[in-house]
């Protein structure tokens, strides 16, 4: 008997959730071993995100109808209930009875029959609850709805321009009396971190990310210039009627509309490579040039080390370290699909210090709280907590520090994160000038989330001269 995209959907749901991969990896080993049809794929794509991402919202609204603790819910029949209500708030092409009872019917499917007249007595409430009409305005009886139907432009997804969704009762908290408790629940944030997000950017603006971060991201990938220019690849792309746009970054182009990865022009040749155009900056401020020694310090997927050598034209060595085996094999496998050498893989173990060089440029582009990228990665929201910035903040320091130990007098290096906290960011830095002597900042840039693309940050150091 054939699976269904929804039972992949709560089965991806389940494994997320014991922390057994990212989404994305999890949908896409899910769905190619399902054998489903490209429409069921999307469909697949759109309930695990969908799920992850407004998980908050969607406690919220099934809270009120749900007279049990929460723990007395089984956690894979909370998965249905969160699947349930996701189809039936923020999908308009699932028809309410449809969306009711294919959730109820999966019940059997997680191992728990006899959740079936719960499930369905919720859902049925939850289907009463969402109307079909919209407004611009937030408030206690209107759910954000997603900007992907409701903002079509990306100039509008940019603004956060969104319409929220009518509910026939109010059963959020009243923004102009609690936007932090609103914020967390409307937009589908932990209440740590709305608090952090509203005293730092205020109202307006956290509605923006909010918004930005609810929608599905946009596609960018990085042309691959020893191969082909940018304009080259993006003829060979309308000969397939591919619609591709040209970004700020020389290289970078973006998918008004989602593909296939392997199924573009040039992927099995090298012709590009899935990069956000944010991400393209960092490797670009480093300034390399053909013929240098560079250490990138925490290598893995590779997408910043392929640009390196790129950069180099392709004359070059680059020292590719990583903690991860298995991660550290994407960036081996990214080099050899891109056509790339000079690309020379370490493994380092527990607390290992980098090949000591030196080098005449280092990339150090961090582990961080990805608060840039909650978007793309989704889990990042809720497996997040505020006691670990204290840790990433000293991890951060010190690979900073021993990157930069490792740099030739005169020569550069670059320190980046997928973040959007100045803790992680220019906090580090300036912490790290302060301890380092003949070490100046030279430059450092801000990507701010949605304009255009994801959140992060780079800054340029610079050794003395000796």
């Amino acid at each position: 008997m054939s699976i269904t995209a929804r039972q992949v959907a709560a089965d991806v749901l389940n494994r997320s959730r014991s922390r057994d991969g990212f989404a994305a990896e999890l949908v896409d080993d899910a769905v190619n071993a399902a054998n489903l049809s490209p429409q069921d794929r999307r469909f697949v794509t759109q309930l695990v995100f969908g799920v992850i991402r407004r998980g908050g919202t969607l406690d919220a609204l099934l809270k009120p109808f749900i007279h049990l603790p929460t723990h007395a819910v089984q956690d894979r029949v909370w998965d249905l209930l969160r699947l349930g209500a996701f189809q039936l708030t923020f999908l308009t092409h699932v028809p309410k009875h449809a969306a009711v009872h294919e959730t109820v019917e999966l019940a059997e499917h997680v191992g728990a029959p006899k959740a079936k007249g719960f499930v369905n007595g919720v859902l049925r409430r939850i289907a009463e609850l969402t109307t079909d009409e919209f407004t611009d305005a937030p408030g206690a009886a209107a759910v954000p709805f997603a900007l992907v139907e409701s903002a079509p432009t990306p100039l509008e997804r940019a603004e956060g321009r969104g319409s929220y969704r009518r509910l026939t009762k109010p059963v959020l908290p009243d923004p102009a009396t609690d936007p932090a408790p609103y914020f967390a629940a409307a937009f589908s944030f932990p209440q740590w971190l709305a608090n952090r997000w509203l005293k730092r950017y205020g109202a307006d603006e956290c509605v923006r990310l909010g918004f930005w971060f609810n929608a599905a991201p946009p596609l960018w990938v990085r042309v691959n210039k020893l191969r082909a220019s940018r304009e080259s690849y993006r003829i060979q792309l309308a000969a397939q009627t591919i619609e591709a746009e040209a970004g700020e970054h020389p290289q970078s182009l973006r998918f008004p509309q989602h593909h296939s990865i392997r199924d573009l022009p040039g992927y099995a040749e090298g012709d590009f490579a899935v990069q956000d155009h944010s991400s393209m900056l960092v490797a670009s401020a480093l300034g390399v040039q053909p013929g240098m020694r560079v250490l990138d310090a925490c290598a893995a997927p590779g997408g910043k080390t392929t640009h390196l050598m790129e950069l180099m034209d392709g004359r070059g060595h680059v020292t590719a370290c990583d903690i991860d085996p298995k991660r550290l094999e994407t960036v081996a496998a990214l080099a050899q699909r891109m056509r790339l050498t000079g690309i020379e893989t370490v493994l380092l173990k527990d607390n290992e210090e980098f090949p000591a060089g030196p080098f005449d440029a280092a990339l150090v582009d961090v582990p961080c709280s990805n608060t840039g990228v909650i978007g793309r990665r989704p889990e990042v929201r809720w497996r997040l907590k505020p006691n670990e910035f204290e840790y990433l903040i000293r991890l951060q320091t010190r690979l900073l520090i021993l990157a930069a130990d490792r740099v030739k007098p005169g020569g550069a290096v670059v320190y980046s994160t997928c973040s959007i906290e100045p803790d992680e960011n220019e906090g580090v830095v300036k912490a790290v000038l302060r301890g380092m002597r003949g070490l100046t900042l030279e430059a450092e840039h801000h990507s701010v989330p949605g304009r255009p693309s994801d959140g992060g940050y780079w800054a340029r150091l610079r050794k003395a001269k000796a």
